[in-house]
């Protein structure tokens, strides 16, 4: 369970991992806190083997880690994560575009529009308040994101670019902090969707790589000389 999707007709684990995913992507809980099993049960009003379901699950995302006798705690943010991070979805994303430009077709090429749309139309009616880490906006970007490589055919190598772009969500929230023009945001995707419709793989690959390590130069920035 990798999408920020309704919880309708979800078990109970589902919705408890869920939950917290929001929570910790949201910025309920910090890098590093404690996630007590029966906390988070009389929190969520189920009862515990459901909750540590639910956190057993959000481990293979990376958002969580397990400690001594059963505990866990949210992961810690670093430098070093990012650019792991970053340096990752680089390659499933290029991979994705790769396979996209093969075989995408019409549908395709309409969801791109689509999602470019109403992103565009979004920044637009929010302004400064798209660059403050608005969850709204999030997940209009990623469905963008997840567009351009959704003519690839492959259901393993969509879901793991979803849990990746998830678990960049956190730093994402520092770097749109730091942004002061709205508009930056929409031509930088405006230029993504233009090098796809022309299935220009050189230029996307180059396009996608800068693009990602945006988040990466904002939240950790070089020291001056």
């Amino acid at each position: 369970m990798n999408d920020l999707t309704d919880d309708t007709d979800l078990t109970l684990a589902e919705r408890a991992a869920l939950r917290l995913q929001r929570e910790i992507l949201a910025g309920a809980f910090a890098p590093g806190d404690r996630l007590g099993v029966v906390e988070l049960a009389r929190q969520y009003g189920m009862g515990t083997t459901p909750v540590r379901e639910g956190l057993s699950r959000l481990l293979s995302q990376g958002l969580i880690v397990a400690t001594g006798r059963r505990g866990f705690r949210v992961s810690e943010i670093s430098r070093a994560d990012l650019a792991d991070l970053t340096a990752l979805r680089a390659v499933i994303e290029i991979e994705g575009a790769r396979l996209s430009f093969a075989s995408g077709n019409d549908t395709w090429e309409a969801e791109i529009l689509a999602t470019l749309h109403r992103m565009r139309n979004y920044v637009r009616r929010a302004g400064i308040a798209a660059l403050e880490g608005n969850p709204d906006y999030d997940a209009l970007h990623k469905g963008f994101h997840m567009a351009l490589i959704g003519g690839c055919a492959s259901p393993r190598l969509l879901d793991t670019a979803s849990t990746l772009y998830d678990q960049a969500y956190r730093y994402r929230r520092l770097m749109m902090r730091k942004l002061v023009d709205p508009d930056a945001l929409i031509l930088h995707h405006e230029e993504l969707a233009e090098v796809a419709l022309a299935r220009d793989l050189p230029r996307a690959a180059v396009l996608i790589r800068a693009h990602l390590e945006t988040t990466l130069r904002y939240v950790y920035p070089e020291p001056a000389d």
